[in-house]
């Protein structure tokens, strides 16, 4: 048997989602397979310090005393972790192959892990810096799709500064732009933090208010009637589409404990959608992918209007969700491709994309 490709699995993260990618890690490392992978945890903790060997739900009930102090360098001379307790002759503690960031929210899905691990030429799972960046800010996000021509619903956005600045003009601008309900959300935030359904004045404010505490960028959506449905990419310059799910909450609407916490949500997979509407989905999830310019992973959140039976993006998850209650891995598995062998596919999608990009050249020569 040749030598074991050595994986990070990077986790946990100063984000309102730390909990989250406890839960997502806990998965994708019981799933790798041990015969082809030696399996490095690296647990980031709500403080943004990296310790090895800290098991994800260890971590979750306050063992990081047992990991050790770590950080990858921005050198691609020291393709490895070190230890931060160490003098410079004692650093280094093991060299790695290739990073699975299953971080979720700011500080992780965001670009910032990725500008590092560019920084250091470490292979690393998922979209690059821009794609990231651009896919964890809903209004950039959203404003790239109108650039390819698809079609979403109405947004507005303002600042957390303009909010606290003068309530009343930003109320009186959304209630000329969209009746009620809307929906309030951080534009840097994911797995459903921070966002409320606004049914009135009263709790148009209370859900600017709320969405303020995790972002200085706030975007308010009109609210759609349709049934939530969600689509897998996987690919980096070929991306290909999964078949897709649909999601009905038992809540009023998916919020992050149907998500995480109790899993009250019914999850159908595939959907129940004619074939038509499944060629479009795709189309468009697939089209989402590139108009960011994502590679490995990504999901793609739709809309599909109970009325006229419309297809409308809403948004992309760069990094999604990796728990038993998750749509990206179960909706590849209903099309054909099992849990390990999609981690085993996402690994070698990491390492191709680093390949090429590292035929690029940075220095002119004459």
């Amino acid at each position: 048997m040749g030598k074991k490709l050595r994986v990070v699995v990077l986790f946990g993260g100063r984000s309102g989602e730390h909990e989250v990618s406890l839960q997502s890690a806990a998965s994708v490392i019981s799933a790798l397979d041990k015969d082809k992978y030696e399996v490095i945890p690296v647990g980031i903790t709500k403080e943004g310090r990296w310790l090895a060997g800290v098991e994800p739900l260890r971590m979750a009930g306050g063992g990081e005393g047992q990991g050790v102090p770590v950080a990858i360098l921005p050198d691609p001379a020291q393709k490895g972790l070190v230890r931060t307790d160490r003098g410079p002759a004692e650093r280094f503690l093991e060299e790695i192959d290739v990073v699975f960031p299953v971080l979720h929210g700011t500080y992780g899905e965001d670009g910032t892990v990725q500008g590092l691990l560019e920084l250091a030429n470490v292979p690393y799972v998922g979209a690059g810096v821009l794609a990231s960046a651009v896919g964890m800010d809903k209004v950039l996000m959203k404003t790239a799709f109108a650039q390819a021509g698809l079609p979403q619903a109405g947004f507005w956005f303002c600042l957390r500064r303009e909010w606290e600045k003068n309530n009343e003009a930003v109320l009186a601008e959304i209630e000329k732009r969209f009746a009620y309900p809307c929906f309030v959300k951080p534009a840097n935030l994911g797995s459903s933090v921070g966002i409320s359904k606004a049914r009135n004045r009263e709790e148009l404010a209370a859900a600017l208010a709320l969405a303020a505490r995790y972002d200085r960028k706030i975007i308010v959506e009109e609210f759609i009637d349709a049934r939530e449905v969600e689509v897998s990419v996987l690919g980096n310059d070929e991306p290909v589409a999964s078949l897709p799910g649909e999601i009905i909450p038992r809540r009023e609407f998916y919020d992050y404990e149907a998500k995480y916490v109790d899993g009250n949500a019914e999850l159908v997979v595939p959907a129940e959608l004619p074939p038509d509407v499944v060629r479009v989905l795709q189309d468009y999830a697939v089209r989402a992918f590139r108009a960011l310019d994502c590679a490995g992973m990504a999901r793609v959140d739709f809309f599909f209007t109970r009325a006229e039976g419309r297809v409308l993006v809403n948004e992309i998850n760069t990094i999604p969700g990796f728990t038993r209650f998750s749509m990206y891995p179960k909706l590849w598995e209903v099309s054909g491709l099992a849990y390990p062998r999609l981690l085993d596919r996402l690994l070698a999608l990491a390492l191709e994309r680093h390949q090429e990009k590292n035929r690029t050249a940075y220095e002119r020569h004459a």
